[in-house]
């Protein structure tokens, strides 16, 4: 992922990530949401891997260390999503008055933090 990539966590809410309908929606660019797809297949990958060596009886401590480096994974697209979502989409709900947003926040926060 390239620096700018990174430090815009290519999350841009073009208007509001609030539609008035209630559905929400990010706006990626397509460069993050690539980059996120690749995180992803590669992740997948490891979890057919992962599915493979318990049919072929491996050894425990060498699947659980598989399961270790998938969720570390996991963590790492987590966080480059909730540092995107609070660049754009936190702060412009902020700036519209929207201060329930904080509690919405923490409550993503914990959840990712289990």
């Amino acid at each position: 992922m390239s620096t700018n990539e990174q430090s815009h966590a290519g999350h841009a809410c073009e208007e509001d990530c609030h539609s008035p309908a209630g559905v929400r929606k990010s706006h990626h660019s397509p460069e993050f949401k690539n980059g996120l797809s690749t995180r992803l297949n590669r992740i997948e990958g490891q979890i057919r891997g992962i599915k493979g060596m318990i049919e072929r009886d491996t050894y425990c401590d060498d699947v659980l260390n598989q399961l270790a480096a998938v969720q570390s994974a996991l963590n790492s697209v987590g966080k480059l999503l909730l540092e995107g979502h609070m660049k754009s989409c936190i702060i412009e709900r902020i700036e519209a008055g929207e201060h329930e947003v904080i509690d919405e926040l923490l409550v993503t926060v914990n959840k990712l933090m289990k």
